[in-house]
Parts: structure tokens; C-alpha cells; sequence
């Protein structure tokens, strides 16, 4: 009895022993498992990751490869296009300066001619010069035709003025007064007013007495002693264009054309300009032509003041015009 109350308290230890060791056992079991499914999910993370790394630099390799083979393929087109461009670029160049030359060859030898345009110049300048001189000369006579106007002014001035002062001439008797004792010669006044003649005084016209203020003519028979221009030709008359007769006492001068034309044409002074239409060597030319055959206007006076016009604004450039039949 007490061997079977012994056993059956030993199998009540025996089966509390078993099932706190199954437990133990059952609690080691599942640490183990978990343990095992995380080594097993960290070995096959690592797999994978180290799969896909590789497949990754495999990609990567493939990338470079072709963007490389692509890149050069583009390369080699940009290229292409610039040799392209390049060789046109020089072609162009090389047609242009085949052009340039042909042009000028073609221009120099028939459409201009530069050695003749360069002697053409030169005559021109040359011409030019002979103009410029030809005009210094014409002032120059100018500038002497006025001093000689105005010295025979003042000295008819000074003869106008001593025919009315001549009442102040001095006499044996009483001295005048530009005849002063004081003096150790006769004033100059007083010598010309010993050289003109006394004149009565005449009633003028308008016309007349503008005259005696003015300047009268060196051929006056009441002025003697008055300097007259060897430059210009002077009248009788105190104006300076004379006095024509009448249309009727004389023949018609031109084709209806009035006499003060006429004589204003022939007393025209040459109209000399720089401006060369004609040939450089026209004028001497002309001059040799006309100094050989002696042509004259209708009067008798050659016709230096058309024969200059024409000879300067003739509108032929290259061919000797007939000059003879410019002149009436």
C-alpha cells in the first residue's frame, strides 16, 4: 500500500517532470526555429542583395557600353557635317577670288582702262594747274585794273577839286592859300591848281554832274593831266558802257539781236572754271587751230570770251569738236 501510494506520488512527479520538460523542450524548439528562420532570411537578403548588385554593375557596364558606341556614332556625324561645311566654306572662298580676279581682268581690259584713266588724270591735274595759274594772272590784272580805276579816281577827284578851287590860285600879289609864305614849298594843291585851266561853270544834266563826281574819262579836254589804265579800254563818255548810234545809221549786228547784247557779249569777261568735260590737250589745241587760221568776230576783235567758253564747256569727251563753227 505504501509501495503503491510511493509509486503513484512518483508518477504524479513523473508527469509533472514530463510535461515541464516538453515545455522546455517545446519553448527550445521554437527559439531554435526562430533563431533558424532569421538566419535563413538574412542569408537569402544577403543573396538576393548581392544578385542584384551584381546584376546592377552588369547594367551598368551595358549603359556605358552603348552610350559610348552612341555617343562616338554622334561624334562622327557632328564631325562629317563640319568637314562638310568646312570644304564648302573653302570652295566658296576659292570661286570668289575667281570671281574677283576674272571681274577685274574683264573691267580693266574693256569697260575701264586704267592706264588711260590714270594719264587722263594726270593731263587733268596738269590742266588743272594751267587753270589755276591762268586765274592767279586774271586776278592779278584784276587786282591792277582796280588800283589803276581807283588811282584815276582820286586823281580826277583831285582835278575836279582843283577846277573848283581855281579862284584860290595865288598871284604875284596876294598868295593863295595853299600858297602859304610859311612854307618851304608850294603845296601840291597849289601846283595842280597851276596846271588846269580855268572852266566856266555850265549847267549839267543828272547825268553829267554824277559824272564829274565820279570818275570822268582821261580823254576829256577840260582835265588835262589825268592818268588813264593801260589795262582797260576807256570812251569818251563818263559811263562805262558807251553810247550806240542808232539801229537805223548802222547795220543790224547778229540775227535780232540788240546792240547792247552784242557789245556786252564782246565785253564779257572769260568765265575760266576748274571743270575739265573736254580732253586735257582740247584747249592748246584749239588755240593752235585758231592762232593758224586767224578767225575774228564780225568787228574785227577776236573772240577770246566766247573762244575760252567754248573751249571750257564743250560736252565732247574724247573727239576734237570743229571749233570754227562755233564762232559767228
Amino acid at each position: 500500500m505504501a509501495e503503491l501510494l510511493k509509486i503513484k506520488s512518483e508518477v504524479e512527479e513523473f508527469k509533472k517532470e514530463y510535461f515541464y520538460r516538453n515545455s522546455q523542450a517545446e519553448e527550445n524548439r521554437q527559439r531554435e526555429y526562430q533563431a533558424a528562420n532569421r538566419i535563413q532570411s538574412w542569408f537569402r537578403a544577403s543573396k538576393v542583395r548581392a544578385y542584384l548588385s551584381h546584376l546592377h554593375k552588369k547594367a551598368i557596364i551595358i549603359q556605358r557600353i552603348w552610350r559610348g558606341f552612341t555617343a562616338r556614332a554622334r561624334f562622327r556625324q557632328m564631325v562629317k557635317a563640319a568637314y562638310f561645311i568646312m570644304k564648302m566654306n573653302f570652295y566658296e572662298e576659292m570661286a570668289v577670288r575667281i570671281q574677283k580676279r576674272w571681274r577685274g581682268f574683264f573691267v580693266r581690259k574693256y569697260i575701264h582702262n586704267y592706264y588711260a584713266r590714270k594719264s587722263y588724270l594726270e593731263g587733268l591735274s596738269r590742266k588743272n594747274e594751267l587753270v589755276r595759274m591762268e586765274l592767279a594772272e586774271l586776278e592779278e590784272l584784276q587786282k591792277r585794273e582796280r588800283d589803276c580805276v581807283e588811282m584815276v579816281k582820286e586823281q580826277t577827284a583831285k582835278v575836279y577839286q582843283a577846277h573848283r578851287l581855281h579862284h584860290l590860285l595865288s598871284t604875284k600879289q596876294c598868295p593863295g592859300v595853299f600858297n602859304s609864305p610859311f612854307r618851304p614849298a608850294p603845296h601840291e594843291m597849289e601846283l595842280l591848281l597851276r596846271q588846269v585851266k580855268y572852266q566856266a561853270p555850265a549847267r549839267l544834266d543828272p547825268r553829267g554832274r554824277a559824272c564829274l563826281m565820279g570818275m570822268l574819262g582821261p580823254t576829256d579836254h577840260s582835265f588835262p593831266g589825268t592818268l588813264g589804265s593801260p589795262w582797260i579800254k576807256t570812251t569818251g563818255t563818263c559811263s562805262s558802257k558807251p553810247i550806240l548810234p542808232p539801229i537805223s545809221s548802222k547795220k543790224q549786228q547778229g540775227l535780232l539781236r540788240e546792240p547792247g547784247e552784242v557789245w556786252e557779249q564782246r565785253m564779257l569777261c572769260p568765265d575760266l572754271t576748274l571743270r575739265l568735260q573736254t580732253s586735257y590737250t582740247h584747249l592748246e589745241e584749239a588755240q593752235n587751230q585758231l592762232r593758224h587760221k586767224y578767225i575774228r568776230l564780225p568787228t574785227g576783235k577776236l573772240g577770246t570770251g566766247s573762244m575760252l567758253h567754248h573751249l571750257s564747256h564743250s560736252s565732247n569727251s574724247f573727239t576734237q569738236p570743229a571749233y570754227a563753227k562755233s564762232f559767228r
